[in-house]
């Protein structure tokens, strides 16, 4: 590892396997904590980016009393936004096919808000990636449906999964943000945060 991350004991407050692995990809040591039930919603008016930052903040302020004074959590929340629309994590089949059919044959917005605690002071960035969707036919988003897990990702697909091997035409920004974090972004903040 380059840079020196020991002043800090890493802490993603994350399920997400994907996460796990892309912070992994960092060669930054960390552990796992999770809590449940943390509200992930957002005031009404909220827009763009302001909305999975306001998450993330929020999910960071649930974490703060459980760090050590060593300790820095990193909380994310990322969003799918398709003409102001917001695309979270579809709750059922029916609504993951018609989130695909929102985003098929068009552009929409990954948006992916970070936050940076330690008990004593935050950080809080955001990163957005456009991303092109080939037109999908129903056959082929009914077979990606039935043969993957949609419904733990926010906009119903997995850039790294079939979908995003048939249907992604053009990225614009960082794909690692699709996937979930923004890693390339997360490291330049970290380091930041730790001197």
């Amino acid at each position: 590892m380059i840079e020196d991350f020991s002043k800090y004991r890493i802490v993603l407050a994350s399920n997400s396997p994907r996460r796990r692995e892309l912070l992994a990809g960092l060669g930054v040591e960390f552990s796992t904590r999770v809590i449940d039930g943390i509200d992930e919603s957002w005031p009404e008016g909220l827009k763009g980016q302001d909305i999975p930052l306001h998450i993330s903040q929020n999910k960071s302020k649930a974490y703060i009393s459980t760090l050590a004074p060593d300790e820095l959590v990193i909380t994310a929340d990322t969003v799918v936004m398709a003409d102001d629309r917001v695309l979270g994590k579809p709750h059922s089949p029916a609504q993951a096919r018609e989130m695909l059919h929102i985003l098929s044959g068009r552009s929409h917005e990954v948006i992916t808000g970070v936050t940076l605690a330690t008990r004593e002071r935050s950080r809080s960035f955001a990163v957005t990636t456009k991303v092109c969707f080939d037109s999908m036919t129903d056959n082929e988003i009914d077979w990606y449906i039935e043969h993957y897990s949609p419904f733990d990702k926010a906009g119903a697909y997995g850039i790294q999964e079939w979908i995003g091997y048939i249907g992604v035409t053009s990225i614009e920004g960082s794909y690692f943000n699709v996937v979930g974090l923004p890693v390339q972004r997360l490291y330049r903040e970290m380091i930041d945060f730790c001197r």
